[in-house]
């Protein structure tokens, strides 16, 4: 499923035209680091939840599985609207370009709520459980955890052009 999946997913080494959110995504999609997400994540779906660990794992399967699908899209998206605003009227106020350690944050922060954005409506609407604002900032800190492993890895080895 995953090598399928891959077919789909820009890789920023391929592209004409890139943007720290691709290099971003292109590592989130890559099965150490959702081994790694579903690991972390799992913990914080059994204490928001309070399910047995069986529901419990298929909370996590699902809510990832959906953030992962929708979030290889909806991340870049998001990234490209950073780009067109506020990014381009930073970039020409303070004379830098995209990949500068502001655009880099807001990727990180971007794909952390975009996550948990999604993954909070799967457990609410798929599963009923109604978490409220305490269980979505639950959620988007599990989701810095598992982004942050992808995050990190890029500094570790970076993306080869």
């Amino acid at each position: 499923m995953l090598g399928t999946f891959s077919l789909f997913v820009a890789s920023p080494a391929h592209a004409d035209v890139v943007w720290p959110a691709l290099y971003l995504i292109s590592r989130m999609v890559t099965w150490w680091s959702i081994v790694l997400g579903l690991v972390v994540e799992y913990l914080f779906v059994r204490q928001l939840t309070h399910f047995d660990i069986k529901k419990s794992i298929l909370v996590d399967l699902a809510m990832n599985a959906v953030s992962c699908l929708a979030g290889v899209i909806l991340i870049p998206l998001a990234g490209v609207g950073w780009e067109i605003f506020p990014g381009i009227v930073i970039y020409k106020l303070l004379g830098i370009g995209t990949f500068n350690p502001g655009t880099w944050i807001a990727t990180f922060f971007i794909a952390v709520f975009v996550n948990a954005l999604l993954e909070n409506f799967v457990i609410n609407e798929g599963f009923k459980k109604k978490l409220g604002w305490r269980g979505f900032w639950w959620l988007s800190l599990a989701n810095a955890a598992s982004v942050g492993i992808a995050f990190i890895s890029l500094w570790l080895v970076p993306a080869k052009l």
